[in-house]
């Protein structure tokens, strides 16, 4: 038997770590190697300081058990260089008593944190809002791109602010006063009792534009060559560890590449990584950057939709050093441990992950993997930072929120959820916890709701769905499937509170020709793909495609999510050319579902921007793959009419346009409705309705609903 190469072995040449094992940077020791990476999250005060919602939120994470968690974006120079509102701030003595209080909770709930040093530079556009100009190398290339295109009205005016940003180009004493800026807040990080810092050198920001060729084009000392543009960010290294001295832990987050634009490439990371550690940094954390023009790449480099995006050009970076590389990027738990055992890297950063459940290291340590909070890659928690809110997560109500009590302040005796989809199954399985009576009444023969057609076109959602029926399962809930919900039903069984999660009611809009046997409506889609039946799905379907439903019903075909994913690409009752009308949220993940599937896609709706419902960063990308792949859509179409096997309609240009189709699916017309509720509210019910039910607010609607419903209970 040959020995194991020695990438598949730690640096110390011991046994190959895992996330569970412990780590060192530097002087420090962490007891697994997860560490919660450096997030903007905008829960600071809106001074700079820490307040009571920041320590609770990074408290959430060192209860969950995480090795280290990364301050986000602190703010070395704040105000001028922040990104966001209620950015936390580290650029005065002013805010030291916040920052110990925080350190002093986060180490009472044995924890270890660190501050991630931050200069907004070029990308400070919150501090432009108030008037400073933007830090930079040099004058910027112009901004060009599609970015723009994929922000809603409402979003738009979020985003910009209004105010044209003015350009500072550094000259030598600005370079001086910002490398002393960095020093000074590395110095109060030391003194407020963190454990370490990270110097956030990558994603656009001041050290990172000075890195890049794509944004500095000086010809001093600063510009040039990969040695004279990374000058500043070895200066900042070197003052930041004069000041914190030898043995306290610092490192620096650095772009591995730049996407979409002629900037730093892995060959420039892999001259700059040997530069850094020789600079005097513990650790690397190796991130990547894009082209802030093109929509679809703000999910492509550092928070990737394609999993383990970035952990290549980690390994690549690990191979040059001596130090230990922190990697991050949509690394799923199974990956995370390979790369750690071959070698890959030394850390796992994790960002959405631990937002979806900050108890993930916990769990995952005590062998309850079953029982973590998914992410779903929704780019909710992300998608806040570009509309200036504070984070929040679809999954996870509680996030950004944990200064809340959400446990009822009365609980219950007997509580009746009527419905099980995402809504009442978190309704139904926090009442549980909470130590209710619950009995959950679902009309199908599963519980899932709408959330089980969401899984079957986007992956993620599967995962949520799984884990709501795994922790109603585990749970006492009375659950009573194949069970309508009739105010005699609900009589009989005396309930102290009844919460309606039944979801929305989709009519067929009146859409001339929609009566046509080939137009189907989303619920009748849903229903042909998932083995349901109704005299809608019988009339509109062979005999031959009303046969493989009812068969794939009967074994259980159609329950298999993952089976039903596959098998729709070798086979499924839609012809070749599908017209689905109505571009939210609904139309366009179907429309990617389809086109997956080999079909000629086409979108038509009203809406004068595609995707709403869809959180901005998931929109720019999905969008523009639908573009890539030669989906064709119409938004602020109006005069929509279904035709013999055509859709006809004016385009936003005023054009007439018809379209060949062998299938219509309206992915319009859902609408709240609460005839049960006060149905049941005339009978002397205490009713509380959640979810679509209440109107259309997807997955994100159905979990925060829930959870808020039940937190108010006895107040």
């Amino acid at each position: 038997m040959t020995a194991a190469p020695a990438l598949s072995q730690s640096r110390s040449g011991a046994a190959p770590a895992s996330l569970t094992t412990p780590g060192q940077i530097g002087m420090l020791t962490l007891p697994n190697r997860i560490i919660v990476t450096a997030m903007g999250v905008s829960l600071a005060e809106a001074d700079g300081t820490v307040g009571q919602r920041l320590i609770d939120y990074h408290v959430a994470q060192a209860k969950g058990g995480a090795g280290l968690i990364i301050m986000g974006v602190t703010g070395v120079a704040w105000p001028v260089g922040a990104v966001q509102p209620n950015q936390t701030a580290i650029s005065d003595d002013r805010f030291l008593p916040g920052l110990t209080k925080l350190t002093e909770a986060v180490h009472a709930a044995g924890g270890r944190i660190a501050a991630q040093l931050h200069h907004g530079g070029l990308v400070a556009g919150h501090s432009a809002q108030d008037g400073h100009p933007l830090w930079a190398p040099a004058y910027p290339p112009p901004f060009a791109g599609d970015f723009p295109d994929f922000f809603l009205p409402e979003e738009m005016a979020a985003f910009a602010g209004g105010v044209v940003p003015q350009i500072k180009v550094l000259e030598k004493a600005d370079i001086d006063h910002a490398i002393r800026q960095f020093a000074d807040a590395a110095l109060r990080a030391k003194r407020a009792g963190m454990d370490g810092l990270e110097i956030h050198g990558g994603h656009g920001y001041l050290l990172s534009s000075f890195v890049s060729p794509y944004t500095n084009t000086r010809e001093d000392e600063y510009g040039g060559d990969v040695a004279g543009r990374a000058r500043l960010l070895l200066d900042v290294v070197r003052a930041v560890r004069a000041a914190v001295g030898p043995d306290f832990p610092v490192w620096v987050k650095m772009d591995s590449r730049e996407l979409g634009k002629n900037g730093i490439t892995i060959d420039h990371a892999l001259e700059l990584a040997p530069m850094i550690e020789a600079a005097g940094a513990d650790a690397l954390t190796v991130t990547a950057y894009h082209d802030v023009g093109q929509g679809k790449l703000h999910s492509g480099s550092n928070i990737p939709h394609e999993p383990a995006f970035n952990l290549e050009a980690a390994a690549a970076i690990r191979k040059v050093v001596s130090i230990p590389v922190i990697a991050s990027g949509r690394v799923e738990l199974d990956r995370g441990d390979k790369g750690l055992a071959q070698g890959e890297f030394d850390f796992l950063a994790m960002g959405r992950k631990l937002l979806a459940d900050p108890d993930l290291p916990r769990k995952l340590t005590e062998g309850r993997v079953a029982d973590i909070r998914p992410c779903i890659y929704c780019y909710t928690c992300v998608s806040t930072a570009y509309l200036r809110e504070q984070v929040r997560c679809a999954v996870r109500s509680e996030t950004g929120y944990e200064d809340l009590d959400w446990s009822p302040a009365k609980v219950p005796g007997h509580v009746v959820v009527i419905g099980g989809g995402p809504g009442g199954m978190e309704a139904a399985r926090r009442l549980d916890l909470a130590g209710a009576k619950v009995t959950l009444l679902e009309k199908s023969d599963r519980l899932g709701g709408t959330l089980r057609f969401a899984g079957l076109a986007y992956e993620p959602n599967e995962r949520l769905l799984n884990w709501l029926r795994d922790q109603i399962g585990q749970s006492k809930v009375d659950v009573r499937l194949k069970t309508v919900a009739t105010p005699d039903l609900i009589a009989s069984l005396k309930p102290d509170k009844v919460i309606v999660a039944t979801g929305a009611v989709r009519d067929m809009p009146p859409i001339p020709g929609n009566d046509q046997d080939f137009v189907l409506s989303g619920d009748d889609l849903r229903g042909m793909m998932l083995g349901e039946d109704s005299a809608e799905i019988r009339r509109k379907t062979s005999w031959t495609t009303r046969v493989a439903t009812k068969l794939g019903a009967a074994t259980g075909a159609t329950a298999n999510l993952d089976l039903v994913r596959k098998a729709t690409h070798a086979w499924m009752p839609l012809g070749k050319r599908v017209v689905i009308i109505g571009g939210e949220l609904v139309g366009v993940e179907l429309a990617e579902f389809l086109m997956e599937r080999g079909r000629e896609v086409t979108v038509v709706g009203e809406a004068p921007r595609f995707g709403g419902g869809l959180l901005l960063v998931r929109r720019m990308r999905l969008l523009a793959e639908l573009r890539e792949h030669g989906v064709a859509m119409f938004p602020g179409a109006s005069g929509i009419a279904i035709g013999k096997n055509s859709v006809t309609f004016t385009s936003a240009d005023g054009e007439q346009k018809s379209v060949a189709a062998d299938h219509v699916v309206v992915a319009m017309g859902a609408h709240g409705d609460s005839t049960l509720a006060n149905a049941l509210r005339a009978q002397g019910h205490d009713v509380v309705e959640v979810g679509d039910g209440t109107g259309v607010t997807y997955i994100e609607g159905a979990i925060r609903g829930a959870a808020e419903a039940v937190a108010a209970m006895g107040r």
